[in-house]
């Protein structure tokens, strides 16, 4: 365990970062209360910058070590953008009351310190998901990052008919986390009993030896489909919207890319152990394990986008379409890090689109959180969002921007996120779960567009005042115009990330010589040894 804590210098910088927010969230001092949400982003990027100088090279517990920096720095990154949503979601009526001077401070009432600390343990087990190299360390990691999402729905939103929608949203959410735990962790039981180890590459070099038998096919399924929990796969996807929908938008927004992270970063492990690098067609997952993975891909996508035709609730709509996206990155999990080039990488481009998703899905609920009707009531319906553009310009070109940065139009970051999905697909022979990713692409633009359209064309007569305003945290905004204006200016980047996420998704040989080398047009790695 020793040898593994120069790569563990992130997570323990999020940890102690976690008891300083519960100590300073009790202090009776609002001043130091005010120095949470700051302590919390230096904490973000000091974990960013040790993730970036991670030693790679001795990195011998992992299928993909050049993954574990390239992972955390996304975390890291995409985890500042989230907590630039976060103020005034919790305890917002009582600080207001106390800064009137109408009441005391009470720390027996306060969440705020609770909210910021599973805030961050959530970001913590995402990190440690990526540092696994064991079956039960990574069933701990991937624990760690839902239980806190099961409080922070619930008490994310606060009076009336919201409040009971969250409490209900937090107990749905607890049924689904703890029914995927159960069937996963059966599966990693039944993998260990196949391999008679719990370590990954052992796991990976036991099958390799003695085949894929039925006790060690049945526990990859069940593995899958356990995680398929976390990426909300069909037909996992039960009350994913309901959940979205009662949080708070910003809760909402978290839930849509951290358990998908690392839900999908154990789906890579698992599928390492299965053999990619040594399957039956040399690059190929056993036929269980692709037959079942190319369903979930194709019905997650198709079902993802019709459901969200159907939607009037913004938040019921991106909460549908982030099932559909989920489908998308299953494309390149099917596909594997087949291919000697970047671009024909399944693992790399799960690992972009990531990146791709994480920046733009932001966006789109920093709008649904910087407008309200009264303080902590968000708007949700379409609505609500006609006349925005021009009542709200900057809210309205973010919501255009990022809806259509998730449709994938070109030129915007979107499309070259699905661009490498689908030159992934192809390069491994998958040309009808292609053509079904390009379908449901067609589909989405149904909803998506008409995310574009009613805040930008549809306005309001005289008799339909706007009965909402811009949230007074301003922060919420700035997270909003960061992640469109990302979704635009990494574009100009696109290929150096491409070739980045190549680099993070280069396996590890287990036995015999890996598949994929290191691309020939992929540069050196971007971080060494000390």
């Amino acid at each position: 365990m020793a040898e593994k804590l120069p790569f563990l210098l992130p997570e323990i910088t999020l940890f102690v970062t976690t008891c300083l927010v519960m100590i300073f969230g009790l202090s009776p001092r609002r001043e130091i209360r005010q120095i949470m949400p700051w302590l919390v982003g230096f904490a973000l990027v000091v974990a960013a910058a040790l993730a970036a100088w991670t030693p790679v090279d001795t990195n011998d517990f992992s299928f993909f070590p050049a993954a574990l920096p390239y992972a955390k720095v996304l975390v890291a990154l995409v985890g500042l953008l989230l907590l630039l949503l976060l103020p005034g979601t919790v305890d917002r009526g009582d600080e207001e009351r106390i800064a009137r001077g109408e009441a005391s401070f009470d720390p027996l009432r306060v969440t705020r310190p609770e909210f910021y600390a599973f805030f961050l343990f959530a970001l913590t087990g995402l990190m440690l998901t990526a540092s696994a190299g064991d079956l039960v360390w990574l069933f701990l990691a991937l624990e760690l990052t839902s239980l806190p999402g099961y409080i922070m729905v619930t008490i994310s939103a606060r009076g009336g008919q919201a409040e009971a929608r969250s409490g209900e949203a937090g107990v749905k959410y607890f049924f689904l986390g703890a029914l995927g735990a159960a069937v996963f962790l059966y599966g990693f039981t039944l993998l260990y009993g196949a391999a008679g180890t719990t370590d990954l590459l052992g796991i990976a070099a036991a099958l390799q030896t003695n085949g894929v038998g039925p006790l060690a096919t049945a526990g990859l399924v069940l593995a899958v489909l356990g995680l398929g929990f976390k990426i909300a796969a069909v037909p996992m996807h039960f009350y994913t919207a309901d959940v979205y929908q009662g949080a708070a938008a910003p809760v909402s927004a978290m839930l849509a890319f951290v358990p998908k992270a690392a839900g999908f970063i154990g789906l890579i492990f698992i599928c390492a152990c299965a053999g990619w690098n040594h399957g039956l067609g040399g690059n190929s997952l056993p036929p269980a394990l692709e037959i079942l993975l190319w369903t979930m891909a194709a019905l997650t996508m198709l079902v993802g986008n019709v459901l969200a035709i159907l939607q009037n609730s913004v938040k019921r709509l991106l909460a549908y379409s982030s099932v559909s996206h989920s489908g998308y990155m299953l494309v390149g999990l099917v596909a594997g890090p087949a291919g000697s080039r970047v671009t024909e990488n399944g693992v790399a481009a799960v690992l972009f689109y990531l990146l791709c998703y994480g920046v733009m899905n932001v966006g789109a609920f920093a709008v649904i959180a910087s407008l309200e009707r009264r303080a902590g009531q968000e708007v949700d319906s379409f609505d609500d969002l006609r006349g925005m553009f021009r009542a709200h310009p900057a809210l309205g070109t973010v919501m255009v921007i990022c809806a259509l940065s998730l449709l994938g139009m070109p030129p915007l970051l979107g499309f070259f996120g699905k661009l490498h999905l689908v030159t992934a697909g192809i390069a491994a022979g998958h040309i009808p779960l292609v053509i079904v990713l390009l379908v449901n692409s067609a589909i989405a633009a149904f909803y998506y567009l008409r995310l574009v359209a009613v805040p930008l064309l549809e306005a309001r007569g005289p008799e339909e005042p706007i009965d909402y305003a811009r949230t007074p945290f301003s922060s919420r905004v700035i997270a909003g115009l960061i992640s469109a204006g990302g979704t635009v200016a990494l574009v100009f980047v696109a290929g150096y990330l491409v070739r980045a996420s190549g680099i993070a998704a280069t396996p590890r040989s287990v036995g015999v010589p890996a598949q994929a080398e290191t691309p020939a047009d992929a540069p050196q790695p971007l971080v060494h040894a000390d």
